[in-house]
């Protein structure tokens, strides 16, 4: 048994939250969900950024104190987990935490006692979007690349981390594959910037332009730079500062993992493990770099003015699901994957419903008629084999962070199933056993039926198994009907000869697009 500790990245709160960080928070959840049912020792944490400036500039605009405005929206975000099922035993908010700011300084203290940190007057283009300077030769047009806007030019004294000190033993790491950075063509942009060599970068800020918003420094008047302060709470969730039991047990001796979106791939690849180098801390394991969601073509952006309401469309479907299958089967992980409406339904009406539901509700049905819903034993079938390695397939596609690929395999296995059962006409059977047969057609013929019904469900049993990480509320469900109880573990043994298994309602209702 390994200890895995699984972060998403803490979105700003400047908005309500998009199906855009719905992708990222269904992805790190399957992933703390397949670990968990792997045996693992998982801790997994979500949270906010409630410090950044653009929070700040955006309760101003909306003419709201800046502590009820953070409330408002980083309770959204909270609550939207909860809507999606999402399994997180932690959620750090970087402004109402009592234990983030003793974090903040006992990282700021080891850094500066590494002799990391030291003063320096600078004059920078800044990004408040993206809360970071950019160089002359980054723009695009002398606009910011990531949000096309104009930079604004700060003149301040502060703070600055040796980060140039870091990119020999970041590239080591990297390559090494003791900090794992997927997928490849993200790794080899982080190799790219590493090459180009690093310069130092600004840890603090005035409290004057921060609007005296954000953790203080230690021991003086300005207060932390966001992204020192953001990138902390990856700790503050564990206790460092402060009792740090979970520290020792998750972040010491246990796997990191980090999920995170590529516009901020940078932050968490290059700046936190060399923050971490200098504090005396172990770097992140791996680094899973999802892409953007888009709608024709456009990032999904709160400020963009295309965001699209995880919470509406929930409500509409009446289930997390119908969000969580299409983000996780239909947008490639680690790539951009365009959303619409329209394709999320035909995900719905023509694969959930069309695929799955159509044969558990087939299968179930027959299975209740003709045996009064009991499971004939299992046989030894093609079929069966098939079925038995579709878990293999699941894990394959996690190791390689690809849960567009492990859906896929299961939802072809759930095709074949629907043309084998097709193909056997199993109904044609059952109608024939209520007809006049001599005793050796009737034996044959109910052998067939009941070999036919019993590959079946265990096919959907092994279904239902596959898919607890990425549709929980759906697979727990499926096995309810199947009369078999969710498994705490994938190995648990999987017992179906006797038990009896119910049609009940339709298992993906037919219902309007959002």
């Amino acid at each position: 048994m390994s200890k895995i500790y699984i972060t998403t990245s803490i979105p700003y709160v400047n908005a309500a939250p998009h199906v855009g960080f719905a992708l990222e928070l269904v992805q790190a959840d399957a992933y703390a969900r397949h670990f968990r049912l792997l045996g693992h020792d998982i801790r997994f944490q979500c949270g906010t950024d409630d410090n950044s400036l653009k929070n700040v500039r955006s309760a101003e605009a909306a003419g709201v104190q800046v502590k009820d405005f953070v409330d408002a929206n980083a309770y959204r975000f909270e609550h939207l987990g909860g809507l999606l099922d999402i399994s997180n035993e932690e959620f750090v908010r970087t402004s109402h935490d009592p234990r983030h700011i003793a974090c903040v300084h006992a990282l700021w203290r080891a850094c500066a006692g590494k002799g990391d940190l030291y003063r320096k007057a600078y004059e920078g283009l800044y990004c408040v979007g993206c809360e970071q300077f950019y160089e002359p030769s980054e723009l695009d047009d002398g606009r910011c690349p990531e949000h096309g806007i104009a930079l604004e030019t700060i003149r301040e004294e502060n703070w600055f981390f040796r980060l140039s000190r870091y990119g020999d033993r970041l590239i080591e790491l990297i390559e090494t594959g003791e900090l794992r950075i997927v997928p490849a063509h993200r790794r080899n942009e982080i190799l790219a910037l590493l090459r180009r060599g690093l310069t130092d970068i600004s840890v603090s800020r005035s409290a004057e332009r921060a609007r005296g918003w954000g953790v203080p420094i230690p021991d003086g008047d300005e207060v932390v730079y966001v992204w020192f302060d953001a990138l902390a709470n990856y700790l503050t969730g564990l206790g460092h500062g402060s009792d740090e039991t979970l520290l020792q047990r998750y972040w010491n001796d246990g796997q990191r993992i980090h999920v995170v979106g590529k516009g901020i791939s940078k932050f968490h690849a290059i700046y936190w493990p060399a923050i971490l180098l200098s504090a005396g801390l172990p770097p992140p394991s791996s680094i899973l770099v999802h892409g953007y969601v888009t709608v024709d073509g456009r990032k999904i952006g709160k400020s963009a003015g295309n965001g699209i309401d995880p919470e509406r469309i929930i409500q509409t479907y009446g289930t997390p699901d119908a969000l969580r299958y299409y983000l996780l089967r239909h947008i490639r992980s680690g790539d951009d994957g365009d959303f619409s409406a329209e394709r999320l339904e035909a995900a719905w009406s023509g694969e959930l419903a069309g695929q799955l539901g159509n044969l558990a509700n087939r299968v179930l049905a027959l299975l209740s008629t003709s045996f009064g819903g009991i499971v004939p034993p299992v046989p030894d079938s093609a079929f069966v084999d098939e079925a038995a390695r579709l878990p293999g397939k699941v894990a394959e596609a996690f190791d390689a962070y690809e849960l567009h690929v492990g859906l896929a395999d299961i939802f072809a296995f759930i095709g074949e199933a629907n043309r084998r059962f097709t193909k056997g006409a199993p109904w044609a059977d059952a109608k024939a056993l209520l007809a006049d047969l001599t005793p050796e057609d009737r034996r044959a013929t109910a052998a067939r039926l009941s070999a036919c019904l019993a590959e079946q469900v265990y096919g959907l049993a092994v279904v239902a198994r596959c898919l607890l990480p990425f549709l929980p509320s759906s697979a727990a469900t499926l096995h309810s009907r199947l009369g078999i109880p969710a498994p705490r573990l994938y190995q648990d043994p999987l017992i179906l000869a006797g038990v009896k298994a119910a049609p009940q309602a339709v298992l993906f209702p037919q219902r309007a697009a959002a």
